[in-house]
């Protein structure tokens, strides 16, 4: 999954970029005060953007 597309899906979910790493970007769901790490590479495995999305509270990305 690029990762360009599981930013798109978590702002569509209401999650925020809350800083920026030098590897990982920390993004919160503010619904929740759930916070999780999101690597800063261009493509990102469909394991980890579901890995993600679960503990951001969020839907998974395919459906």
């Amino acid at each position: 999954m690029k990762l360009s597309a599981l930013l798109r899906h978590l702002r569509r979910h209401g999650c925020y970029l809350k800083r920026e790493g030098s590897a990982h970007s920390l993004w919160c769901n503010p619904a929740t005060g759930a916070v999780e790490a999101v690597p800063r590479h261009a493509e990102i495995s469909n394991r980890l953007a579901i890995e993600i999305c679960r503990a951001l509270s969020v839907p998974d990305p395919q459906g």
